[in-house]
């Protein structure tokens, strides 16, 4: 008798389900990686700076070129931590890169830290914690075959569409009048396009497990690599453009945490669509995630709403003077 090719599928996931170790170091990688690319802005932002007193391209200065190779070894650290742990609990992670940037562009780019932003600093750290202990402990697709069943979901390809036009909108129309003015034109490409990079980057782990193996699907398995690779790059490039762009435009440190909070939303909906890990998650954890990611966002907020406040702990024990 045939065994139906969901329970197949099923059996075998369940059999791949990463242990407790593979989590762990996806977890260690995963944190890793968000601070060595919440470093990338500041650093990208003062190789722009230096070559623009100097009145040459950025393309020149050595700090540019080191905040552009940070940001290659954070997306290869994200993509071993995307074949380790579930995409909810990657993305989310990428909060504790805010943080860290702020308190970088405070020394680098002399852009103020007050002692909310600090307070920020907390909350998110403090939500990322949340995130970790309440987020799925297995993978809802762990084969090629799942995966290639979820990439042609009518629902999946139909949200791709639209992710399509809303880009072609955005690129060739709203940027090139808006763009300069309004730092939510290139913040919408960046964060479209990781509706792309994330699913791909782990499309591409889970295919690459069966391309050496001497079966029927590991050819197969090369083309969908193959295909996923060039999303991937093709996303990657378009990215990179657009970040730089806004970099010359506004403040690094606003631009990260405003982009943190859309591009994490786009890619956990994204996520939801494709690989449903939503699914393995009970009400608590659920709950227990919300209140981690709205931690971290208000965190966010602290951190870049009131940097111009100019307030310290100081302030706190001064008397209130009435006048008449």
């Amino acid at each position: 008798m045939r065994m139906p090719v969901g329970a197949a599928a099923g059996e075998e996931g369940a059999a791949q389900s990463p242990g407790p170790a593979a989590v762990s170091l996806g977890l260690s990688v995963a944190v890793v990686s968000s601070l060595v690319n919440g470093s990338t802005f500041v650093l990208q932002k003062k190789g722009i700076v230096r070559a623009r007193g100097r009145g040459t391209s950025y393309l020149t200065d050595i700090v540019w070129w080191s905040g552009t190779i940070a940001m290659a070894l954070g997306q290869i650290g994200n993509f071993l931590a995307y074949t380790a742990v579930p995409t909810v609990l990657v993305t989310p992670l990428g909060a504790l890169g805010v943080p860290f940037g702020s308190i970088l562009a405070s020394y680098l780019l002399k852009e103020k830290l007050n002692i909310l932003g600090k307070l920020g600093c907390l909350l998110s750290c403090a939500g990322s914690v949340v995130l970790i202990i309440h987020s799925p402990k297995s993978e809802s697709v762990t084969t090629q075959a799942e995966l290639e069943e979820k990439l042609t979901n009518p629902v999946f390809v139909g949200y791709l569409c639209i992710v399509l036009l809303m880009l072609l909108l955005l690129i060739f129309w709203i940027a090139p009048a808006h763009g300069p003015t309004n730092i939510m034109v290139y913040i919408s490409i960046c964060s479209l396009l990781g509706s792309f990079t994330v699913p791909s980057t782990k499309g591409i782990g889970l295919a690459a497990q069966d391309i050496f193996h001497n079966n029927p699907s590991s050819q197969r398995a090369l083309y969908l690599c193959l295909v996923l690779l060039a999303v991937l790059g093709c996303s990657i490039i378009i990215q990179f453009k657009y970040i730089n762009k806004a970099l010359e435009c506004f403040d690094s440190s606003v631009f990260g945490a405003i982009y943190y909070v859309v591009f994490t939303t786009l890619v956990l909906l994204a996520s939801a669509i494709l690989f449903r890990e939503w699914s393995n998650v009970g009400v608590v954890d659920f709950l227990g995630m919300a209140c981690g990611f709205i931690t971290v966002s208000i965190g966010i907020v602290l951190i870049q709403v009131f940097k111009e406040f100019n307030f310290n702990i100081g302030d706190l024990n001064k008397p209130n003077v009435k006048t008449d």
